[in-house]
């Protein structure tokens, strides 16, 4: 007869097979971000080529889930500049300058490519 007897728990192997996997999670986060920024730097409207430029992304880690964060750091005059290409302006001489939906049409299949990856995934379980 044999017999096994086991003490203790499996936390610290989950919590390397969970350190594991967040790691390839967060290399596809950043190639994701960083497709984000490039697709977004391509769309935008040059002038000067400062707004076009200063796109960035943060990945964000809330409890158990995470996120890609996308924003522009161009101000002008407490300005967010993306923003009002995106969404339009007044003018200081009583005009308005209509906005350019731009931010959505370039972010769009990166969006479109992360679902279809986890799709992917999720369906080969």
């Amino acid at each position: 007869m044999v017999t096994f007897k086991h003490s203790g728990n499996f936390n610290n192997t989950k919590r390397f097979f969970r350190r594991a996997s967040e790691a390839r999670f967060l290399q596809d986060l950043d190639k994701y971000g960083q497709m984000g920024v490039d697709a977004l730097a391509a769309a935008t409207p040059i002038e000067s080529g400062k707004t076009a430029s200063s796109w960035y992304y943060e990945i964000v880690r809330s409890g158990s889930s995470f996120s890609i964060h996308w924003g522009n750091s161009h101000v002008n005059d407490g300005v967010n500049i993306a923003v009002i290409i995106q969404y339009g302006h007044g003018t200081g001489t009583g005009g308005y300058v209509e906005g350019r939906d731009y931010i959505n049409p370039a972010i769009q299949p990166i969006f479109d490519e992360i679902a279809e990856k986890l799709w992917r995934e999720v369906s080969t379980l």
